[in-house]
């Protein structure tokens, strides 16, 4: 295993989408999932989508610590990896978070995501997976599902004042 270097905000590979993983069992995919595991670990991050470690497949890890979990609708959960996903909002319903985001290091900036959704996908042994999140959870896999379309968090803002330098925002309180 390794830790991957990740992609920045300016770089082309997250601003296009991502293309499907045609096995999920295969070799290189199975290495790729264990890297971006320690990469993840590695970085204190949550989630972790495979564009911002310069693959475009569409693959992502997403976790719920303890600490983030929201009750028993949203349990904290190990890092887990789902291959080829789909989601999609189970109603209108949206909250706004305070996001970071790997590939936009020391930055913080406030998102609307839904509150509830449905995903399906793989998982790392080529099962079909799929269920309800909400919570932390959902906002997690809203986010890193974005990084397979080419989106980055500040292009769904709705206020940019709630964006800007983590210690600056906790510092002013913005």
């Amino acid at each position: 295993m390794a830790v991957l270097a990740i992609a920045r905000m300016g770089h082309p590979v997250l601003r296009q989408p991502a293309q499907e993983v045609p096995d999920p069992t295969a070799p290189d995919i199975q290495r790729l999932i264990a890297d971006m595991r320690e990469t993840l670990e590695e970085s204190g991050g949550v989630g972790l989508a495979a564009p911002q470690v310069f693959v475009s497949q569409r693959l992502f890890l997403y976790s719920v610590p303890l600490a983030r979990s929201e009750g028993e609708d949203d349990p904290s959960l190990p890092v887990q990896a789902l291959i080829n996903p789909v989601l999609k909002p189970v109603d209108d319903e949206k909250l706004l978070r305070t996001e970071g985001c790997l590939s936009l290091p020391d930055l913080r900036g406030e998102v609307p995501r839904y509150k509830r959704i449905w995903y399906a996908g793989f998982d790392p042994h080529g099962q079909k997976v799929e269920g309800m999140a909400t919570g932390f959870r959902a906002h997690v896999m809203q986010h890193e599902m974005d990084h397979l379309d080419g989106i980055l968090y500040p292009m769904r803002m709705t206020d940019m004042s709630k964006f800007g330098f983590a210690k600056e925002l906790t510092r002013y309180g913005a």
